[in-house]
């Protein structure tokens, strides 16, 4: 039997252990999603913390990790937020429930859940798959926080994606998707 000194010393280090601050692992669970089926809108899946939590606390946490790690998954609508161009959390939620309401009276557009951590997904207009080739990706359409119209597409595809198209909001997209719809490789 190893008396109490020998036993300290046996215990093996663990090299490449790799500790994730407390933050960074409460930030993850504030982006989880409750197990269960996968929604079929941007609102069936707003049931992450972040989608639920008073907004100033959900801010402050935001802010908090953003400030360890600037890369940070988030909500497109809460880098909005926290950057003073978006209004509220409200007004991120009022655009995606546009958006879906008009795809989803399209024909050929299909919602995608599984977007990147926090985010509520985006569209792919499937239709457009057939003028490829080769397999790629279809025409798609993600919110964003990089300009104020909070929509951008990406082109079908086959290799590297194109460079985004920014749409100027809900009237531009409404204008302009007949148009987009029909955007080649």
């Amino acid at each position: 039997m190893l008396d109490a000194n020998t036993q300290r010393h046996a215990v093996p280090i663990q090299r490449g252990l790799h500790v994730e601050p407390l933050i960074g692992l409460e930030w993850s669970e504030a982006l989880e999603q409750p197990s269960g089926l996968a929604p079929e809108s941007p609102a069936a899946g707003r049931r992450t913390w972040v989608h639920r939590a008073p907004e100033p606390q959900v801010l402050s946490l935001y802010r908090a990790v953003a400030a360890a790690q600037p890369t940070l998954s988030a909500p497109w609508w809460l880098h909005a937020v926290a950057a003073g161009t978006l209004g509220s959390r409200r007004e991120g939620f009022a655009v995606e429930d546009r958006v879906a309401k008009l795809l989803d009276a399209r024909p050929g557009w299909v919602f995608v859940p599984w977007a990147s951590d926090g985010d509520a997904g985006y569209w792919e207009y499937m239709p457009s798959e057939r003028a490829l080739t080769e397999p790629g990706m279809p025409t798609t359409l993600a919110h964003t926080h990089r300009h104020s119209g909070w929509i951008d597409v990406l082109a079908v595809h086959a290799g590297p994606a194109p460079a985004p198209i920014a749409v100027a909001g809900l009237p531009d997209l409404r204008a302009n998707l007949s148009r987009l719809e029909s955007l080649r490789p």
